[in-house]
């Protein structure tokens, strides 16, 4: 596979991912924790460029959200799944996740989604995957005992790269091989020639060490375990509290857990523990014996009459006179047995086995001397030999216990996968279960097929999409009971809302009758359908849309330049492909209101002839219609009231509607108040004559009252 066919992989990433085993696996499947394996790439940089190997497979050209409101949805959206999720791998696997105008893309992705909601995120699974990372390969692992041996000097270049962790020398011969073998516990010669060598040491030839790294630097195995001990923990009590079926027997991996210790060593073997305990006590349990010899040794000189009293013997002797006759002849039989007690006693301090033990009979030999010390010369060649059979023991049982570990290493790669996958199909069900979600019903039609996708269509549509046509081939949705999770409530709170629309739509309401929160849940219904995902609604029917250009409220009215280049921006839309959804939120704002309802007027009749969809929000909805030379629709969020100076409002848009303004409910409440007023002062229930002090009223000039003033700006909407 040429890495750099990917988009947003260049050479140097290249390069990494050929070095990275598995590489087009994990590329295949958006499996970022392997490819942040890969030499200088973090989850976010795998993620992306996971999802541009999933763009690339399905002939996916990118940029469904087009704009910077339509990219802060889609962030949105990912956001809620993301918020979701215990592990900071699941977040970022997330981001794999896109909004796509591909078929094939759209249908993979629910697929998944449609086995993620079928999840239960019971809380134990949540604890366990608390303690799941992605697995990590152990750094700066350097092993001193041990060397790999050539005489070839590209095979050098290959063992250094192979075995970063070693020693590599060069030799030329049985002698430097036997060199070589001096200074280190074990060597691993890689040259046939030296099969058969009889040097003294530990040689192993192995011409096809690089194929078994285990067997020469079973460190490394060790050391990759011990370094995910916790994890590996973690990610098998998570198959266990869900139920899943693990890569691997869960008590053989954490048998052969419980045998790594914590710096990659083993643990739980007698014989390596009284070996590195002998070379760790070696001078101390020496010069303890020695104590014990001269110890022996003062006790008799002082019990004894010799030429001179004991005491005063004793005393010459401490000042350093020379005694090793005296010792001959006078004390052979108790210098022999003191000096059997100093072998003795550093035999049962240091727990040597009989061929070792023989090495005290030349720490502790020699002429005759007070005070007994030990020769440190065969203590040295002790501690050689001790330290030798150490490191070969452990050798030994690290190559074991890695070869047991090594059937593991695969499996366990799984294990965490597979949890971390969990994690990020719990999210989604979470998601899903958080805001009553539902799978969205796509309708397929010509205009929302990519031209690969027409090209390769087959006779009949996949199952469970259904097919249709107006005739000119324009994207619609449909919502019932769509309820949005960015509002700033809680959900529970939240009113559903249906709404429908095909073709161009202009929408009117009341000033915070939820226009713009109506416009939002389109768009985040949209774009979670077409990353393959449920939507928050009781039912969503829709067919692909090519690209979502959302354009949020603008501040304020323009400068000629900003109008200009916004102005660009529509010219842009409508003169690019057809399939699109356009969402804009009170477009006018950005000049005069009369200029504004022609403006729009002219968007709307481009869009239209393109055959795409739109939802205009606009207080300017009578105008815009006015100017238009088509027929535009108008849906209306209609307030039926006001209440305790609340809008009482009704947020599913009412088709065909022209919705009345905030003005005009304030005005018509005043004026009921009004004329409800003026019935209770009638002259017919109180008995007088109202006019009678004023016997112009009813002709010209005359004030029409506060009912009538109200009325006549009620005429004016």
């Amino acid at each position: 596979m040429e890495f750099t066919s990917v988009p947003g992989v260049g050479e140097k990433t290249a390069a990494a991912l050929a070095d990275l085993d598995g590489a087009e696996a994990a590329l295949r499947d958006g499996d970022v924790a392997r490819l942040a394996r890969a030499e200088g790439l973090s989850e976010g940089r795998a993620a992306a460029i996971a999802r541009g190997a999933i763009r690339r497979r399905h002939d996916d050209p990118g940029g469904w959200a087009a704009t910077d409101r339509a990219q802060e949805l889609a962030a949105d959206a990912l956001g809620l799944l993301q918020e979701r999720t215990v592990t900071d791998y699941a977040a970022k696997r997330l981001e794999t996740l896109y909004p796509s105008p591909t078929r094939s893309r759209i249908e993979e992705v629910r697929e998944w989604a449609a086995r993620a909601v079928e999840r239960d995120p019971d809380e134990a699974v949540l604890a366990a995957l608390g303690g799941v990372e992605p697995l990590t390969e152990p750094r700066g692992l350097r092993v001193r005992e041990r060397a790999v041996a050539t005489a070839d000097a590209e095979r050098y270049a290959e063992a250094e790269a192979a075995f970063p962790e070693l020693s590599v020398e060069v030799v030329e011969d049985r002698r430097g091989l036997a060199e070589l073998a001096r200074s280190y516990s074990t060597v691993v010669a890689l040259d046939e020639a030296f099969a058969g060598v009889d040097v003294d040491g530990d040689v192993r030839v192995l011409p096809d060490a690089e194929e078994h790294p285990e067997e020469v630097v079973p460190e490394r195995l060790l050391a990759f375990f011990a370094t995910n001990r916790d994890r590996l923990h973690a990610a098998a009590d998570t198959h266990e509290a869900a139920g899943l079926d693990p890569a691997c027997d869960l008590d053989v991996l954490r048998d052969a857990l419980a045998r790594v210790t914590d710096d990659g060593g083993v643990v739980g073997d007698g014989e390596l523990d009284r070996l590195s305990t002998a070379v760790d006590d070696l001078d101390a349990a020496a010069s303890t014996a020695a104590s014990v010899a001269n110890d022996r040794l003062r006790d008799a000189i002082g019990e004894r009459n010799v030429t001179i009293e004991g005491r005063d013997f004793l005393s010459l002797v401490e000042q350093g006179a020379r005694v090793d006759s005296l010792l001959s002849r006078e004390l052979s039989d108790e210098y022999d047995e003191a000096i059997g007690d100093a072998r003795t006693h550093m035999a049962d301090a240091l727990d040597l086995a009989e061929g070792e033990a023989e090495f005290t009979e030349r720490v502790f030999a020699g002429e005759p001397t007070f005070p007994v010390e030990y020769n440190d010369e065969p203590l040295s060649r002790l501690r050689t030999e001790l330290k030798a059979a150490r490191d070969r023991r452990a050798a030994k049982l690290k190559s074991d216990l890695a070869a047991d570990l090594g059937a593991l290493r695969g499996d366990v790669d799984e294990l965490v996968r597979e949890a971390l996958e969990l994690d990020v199909e719990l999210a989604v069900a979470r998601f899903a279960d958080d805001f009553d979600c539902v799978v969205p019903e796509f309708v397929e039609s010509e205009a929302a097929t990519t031209a690969s996708e027409r090209a390769d269509a087959p006779a009949a549509a996949e199952p469970g999409v259904a097919t249709e046509s107006d005739g000119r081939g324009r994207g619609g949705f449909r919502i019932e009971g769509g309820r949005s999770p960015l509002l700033d409530v809680p959900f529970e709170e939240v009113d559903p809302v249906d709404y429908e629309v095909s073709g161009v739509t202009l929408l009117s309401g009341v000033n915070s009758g939820g226009k713009t929160s109506t416009l939002d849940l389109v768009g985040l219904v949209v774009t979670l359908a077409h990353m393959g995902l449920p939507v928050p609604a009781e039912s969503l029917r829709l067919r692909r849309v090519s690209e979502l250009h959302y354009y949020a409220k603008s501040q304020g009215t323009l400068d000629a330049g900003a109008f200009e280049s916004t102005l660009r921006d529509f010219g842009d839309l409508v003169d690019g492909a057809a399939g699109r959804l356009v969402l804009v939120d009170e477009l006018e704002s950005i000049t005069e209101p009369g200029a504004s309802a022609k403006i729009i007027a002219g968007i709307l009749e481009a869009l239209d002839d393109q055959g795409a969809t739109a939802v205009f929000v606009s207080h300017l909805a009578r105008q815009i219609r006015e100017a238009a030379a088509f027929d535009v629709a108008v849906d209306g969020i209609e307030a039926v009231g006001l209440e305790d100076g609340e809008l009482v409002v009704n947020r599913s848009p009412r088709k065909g509607h022209l919705a009345r303004s905030t003005p005009e409910l304030i005005v018509e409440k005043l004026a009921r108040e009004a004329r409800d007023g003026e019935d209770r002062a009638d002259p017919a229930c109180s008995g007088d004559s109202a006019g009678a002090s004023d016997p112009g009223a009813g002709e010209a000039g005359e004030s029409p009252g506060r009912a009538g003033f109200y009325d006549r700006l009620l005429g004016k909407f």
